[in-house]
C-alpha cells in the first residue's frame, strides 16, 4: 500500500507539471472553493483505541474475543486513516475467526484501492458466500469490477443493488458511471429515468442533478456549502460532491480540473467514505488517461 501511495503521489506531481498549461483554460474558477476544516481524531476515538489496546494485553481472552477486538481496532484505525495498521488488524482477526463477512468486505475494498482486483473479487465473493444479504458487498464488488474494466459484470452487480432501493442516489450514480463507459449513448437517458422514478428525498440527488445538467456547477457547490449544518457534515458532503464532480470532468477529458477536484476530495480527511477511498486511485487513472490522450495526439501529428 505504501509503494502504491508513493507511486500515485509521483503521478499527481507529474500530472500537475504536465497540465499546468491547461489549467488557465478551465472554464471553472476555483480560486476560493468551499472547504471544511479537515476532520481530526476525536477524543472518543482515541480513548476507545487506548481501551482496546489495554484490554488486548490480557492473557485470559479466547480467540473469538480477540478476533472481535482486532476487528474493532481495525475499524478504528481505518476511521483514522491508518489503513496499513487496519489491514493488519483485519487479517489477524480473520486468522482467528475465518467466517467474518464484514472483514472480507472491507479487505475487498482495500484490495480495490490498491488495484488488486482479482483479490478484491475473491474477498467480495467470500463475503456474499457467508452472507448473501450483506448490505455493501455487492455494491463494492460492482465498483471493483468497474475499476477492473469488467463493465458488463459491474453492471450486473450494480443494477441488482439499485433495484433493492431505487431511492438511493448513490446506487444511481455508480450505475450511471458504469453506463457512461459501457453504453455512453444511453447513459444520460437512463439516469434521467432513474431520477424521475425516485422520491428525490436524499440530499445526494443534488449530485444526480449536476450530472443531468439541471443545476449549474456554481449553484451545486453553493447548495452543498449552504445546506450543511456542521463542519463534519460539510466535510462529508464536499468529499462526495468534489469526487463526483471530478468524475464528470474526467469523463469530459478535462484532466487538470479532475485532478484538482480529487485533491479537494481528499482534503476533508473523511477516510471512511468510498469517495475518499477511491480518490487516490482515480488520480492514477487520470495520469494514464492523460498519457493515452497525448500519445494519440502525437500519433495523429506524425501521420499527417
Amino acid at each position: 500500500m505504501v509503494l502504491i501511495a508513493n507511486r500515485l503521489k509521483l503521478a499527481c506531481i507529474a500530472v500537475v507539471m504536465m497540465l499546468t498549461g491547461c489549467a488557465t483554460s478551465t472554464k471553472t474558477m476555483w480560486t476560493h472553493p468551499p472547504m471544511a476544516i479537515p476532520l481530526q481524531p476525536t477524543i472518543q476515538q482515541q480513548i476507545q483505541l487506548a481501551r482496546i489496546d489495554q484490554l488486548m494485553k490480557r492473557d485470559d481472552l479466547d480467540n473469538d474475543t480477540l478476533a472481535q477486538m482486532f476487528y474493532e481496532r481495525g475499524l478504528l484505525n481505518d476511521s483514522l486513516g491508518l489503513r496499513d495498521l487496519a489491514r493488519l488488524d483485519f487479517n489477524q482477526s480473520l486468522s482467528m475467526r475465518p467466517n467474518q463477512p464484514d472483514v472480507f468486505n472491507i479487505l475487498g475494498v482495500y484490495f480495490t484501492q490498491g488495484a488488486h482486483f482479482d483479490a478484491a473479487y475473491e474477498a467480495f465473493d467470500s463475503t456474499l458466500e457467508l452472507n448473501f444479504q450483506h448490505p455493501f458487498a455487492q455494491r463494492n464488488r460492482g465498483i471493483a469490477l468497474y475499476y477492473g474494466g469488467r463493465l458488463d459484470l459491474a453492471h450486473e452487480d450494480l443494477i441488482v443493488h439499485y433495484q433493492q432501493n431505487v431511492n438511493d442516489p448513490y446506487r444511481v450514480i455508480w450505475l450511471y458511471l458504469v453506463d457512461v463507459e459501457r453504453t455512453p449513448e444511453q447513459a444520460l437517458n437512463k439516469l434521467r429515468l432513474r431520477y424521475d422514478a425516485s422520491d428525490k428525498q436524499d440530499w445526494g440527488w443534488l449530485m444526480v442533478r449536476m450530472y443531468l445538467g439541471d443545476i449549474s456547477e456554481s449553484d451545486y457547490l453553493k447548495e452543498i456549502a449552504n445546506g450543511s449544518e456542521s463542519n463534519d457534515q460539510l466535510a462529508e458532503r464536499l468529499t462526495e460532491g468534489y469526487f463526483y464532480l471530478a468524475k464528470r470532468y474526467q469523463q469530459e477529458g478535462n484532466y487538470s480540473a479532475a485532478l484538482m477536484l480529487y485533491k479537494l476530495t481528499l482534503a476533508g480527511n473523511v477516510y471512511e467514505f468510498v469517495e475518499h477511498r477511491f480518490a487516490l486511485l482515480e488520480t492514477g487513472r487520470v495520469l494514464s488517461q492523460y498519457q493515452a490522450q497525448q500519445q494519440a495526439l502525437q500519433a495523429k501529428v506524425q501521420n499527417k
